[in-house]
């Protein structure tokens, strides 16, 4: 009865923020979301030399190649980050983010690295999400006569959204015999099994927010690094990469878990 009574406050909580915030949350999101490629189309800028001579030297192809995957990262980022804060061609930005994922993951042979894989994998899971949020809700054909269901391609990409957002928390699993670790890894393996599958979705969704958040701030604080450090640019990625995945599940916890869910499923039974 007493868990029955925390699950309940808990859910009475996550629907009070919901009511508070269904204004603006979206916004917050998508905001969230795209911070990343905000951040690394700015860092291609004030980066361009650099980031030139890296792909030169990786890949030995010349200058101009090596400009021109430069200048495809800065533009292709930062103007898909433009459409989709205005609202205006967001699923043509989120296919040239996509895009941008895949070249950067070959380029920098993310590929290799399970790691680093695995989160652009999450990242491409938000993308997903921001995807199946900007198609329009099913509308019926005649004015005034509702649609039964939502397409279904929304509801998938939904689904699949929620999988890949939980690969972030994969790379976050430490695999030691320390209590807080064992208690960290079973309390978030269950979280995001939990939105993985779509149960308690929100309520889960919004605890791993809180939960990802703190970590990213304690482990991330790239602010406290000196700019010249090459730690300072691994810390910034990686904290303004984690912040995408939190936009990711503010998608969730703004918009629900879709059709393809338990939570869906429930009201069925």
């Amino acid at each position: 009865m007493g868990q029955n009574d925390l699950m309940s406050t808990a859910e009475d909580f996550a629907d009070q923020f919901l009511r508070v915030t269904k204004q603006y949350l979206p916004h917050v999101a998508r905001l969230c979301l795209i911070s990343t490629f905000l951040e690394d189309g700015i860092r291609m800028w004030f980066q361009w030399s650099e980031q030139r001579d890296y792909i030169d030297a990786t890949w030995n192809c010349g200058y101009f190649l090596a400009s021109i995957f430069v200048f495809l990262n800065l533009f292709g980022q930062l103007s898909g980050c433009i459409l989709v804060l205005s609202r205006n061609f967001v699923q043509y930005a989120c296919f040239g983010l996509f895009g941008i994922i895949a070249l950067q993951t070959i380029a920098y042979s993310i590929l290799w690295d399970l790691k680093f894989l695995m989160r652009n994998l999450a990242l491409g899971g938000g993308l997903l999400l921001l995807l199946a949020e900007s198609r329009s809700e099913g509308k019926s054909m005649f004015a005034g006569v509702p649609t039964m269901r939502e397409s279904s391609p929304k509801q998938y990409m939904q689904l699949g959204g929620r999988v890949l957002l939980v690969l972030m928390f994969m790379t976050l699993l430490h695999f030691d015999v320390s209590f807080f670790s064992i208690l960290q890894n079973i309390v978030g393996t269950a979280l995001i099994i939990l939105v993985a599958i779509g149960f308690k979705t929100k309520l889960a969704a919004l605890t791993l927010v809180i939960w990802l958040f703190a970590i990213n701030i304690y482990f991330n604080a790239f602010w406290t690094i000196p700019a010249y450090k090459p730690m300072h640019d691994f810390l910034k990625y990686d904290f303004f990469q984690t912040m995408s995945v939190i936009g990711g599940l503010l998608l969730v916890v703004a918009l629900g878990p879709g059709g393809v869910s338990m939570d869906e499923k429930k009201k069925e039974w």
